[in-house]
């Protein structure tokens, strides 16, 4: 049987966050990561993990809290799901997405629901896989699509009015991003040490309160790009694919 721990204010300093182990450059944005779930447990925020060491974890919270540009009431929205390796295929999704709604049902929510998209992105959820367990689109905004599961007959989440702009008015590129991927941290530092060095403009728009999580103007989960105005993608970025993505 496997074995999982959900992280608490009591093990979240000795546990590992799955995403960037054993990776030192890392490390500052592990650290700014455990303090977000720290901030954010009270209010219903779970991540849950197989107990090994690996990419294999489920993150998700109240719809109400969640940093993201989504509004319902009593859902849950699903951050990330991820099992990465050798523990691919051997049913550990279907049991993390299983405690989820077990546990939202539990404590008497309306439904569960992620972000997923038309055709396969990065850092967002496996459309199929969520289809498969009985979750529907319910809003979209282009390529992007919201997926809901419903438990009862009340109304599903929505993206929104404000993230449907999908456009800033700036036409520098603009990076919208968060403390909820401990990725980010040193992407926006390399960007920004690249962006010196090449004496081009990146601007660097912290969400770091709910308030701007609900309001970004474009879809969401914890990086967003933007240029010459308009939305480009949900894709974490480092020099190297910077470059790439200004050359399409």
């Amino acid at each position: 049987m496997n074995e999982y721990v959900n992280l608490t204010l009591e093990n979240i300093d000795d546990e590992h966050i799955c995403c960037a182990i054993g990776d030192k450059k890392h490390q500052k944005g592990v650290a700014d990561k455990k303090e977000w779930i720290k901030s954010k447990l009270e209010n219903g925020h779970v991540f849950r993990k197989l107990n090994v060491r690996g990419k294999i974890f489920i993150e998700y919270e109240p719809i109400e809290t969640a940093w993201v540009p989504i509004v319902g009431k009593n859902y849950v929205y699903i951050y990330c799901l991820w099992v990465a390796g050798r523990y691919k295929g051997k049913g550990i999704a279907k049991e993390l997405l299983e405690y989820a709604i077990n546990d939202s049902k539990e404590k008497g929510m309306s439904g569960i629901c992620t972000l997923a998209s038309k055709k396969k992105k990065p850092f967002v959820g496996e459309k199929q896989f969520f289809l498969h367990y009985g979750f529907k689109v319910v809003d979209e905004i282009g390529d992007y699509e919201l997926l809901a599961l419903q438990f009862d007959d009340k109304a599903t989440p929505e993206f929104n009015e404000n993230s449907r702009k999908m456009t800033i008015d700036s036409e520098d590129f603009t990076v919208y991003y968060s403390d909820a991927c401990p990725y980010v941290e040193y992407e926006v530092q390399e960007l920004t040490e690249y962006a010196k060095d090449k004496n081009i403009k990146i601007n660097f728009i912290k969400i770091d309160t709910p308030e701007k999580a609900k309001n970004v103007p474009c879809v969401f989960n914890n990086w967003a790009n933007f240029y010459k105005g308009k939305f480009i993608s949900n894709t974490i970025l480092n020099a190297n694919s910077f470059e790439k993505l200004i050359k399409e």
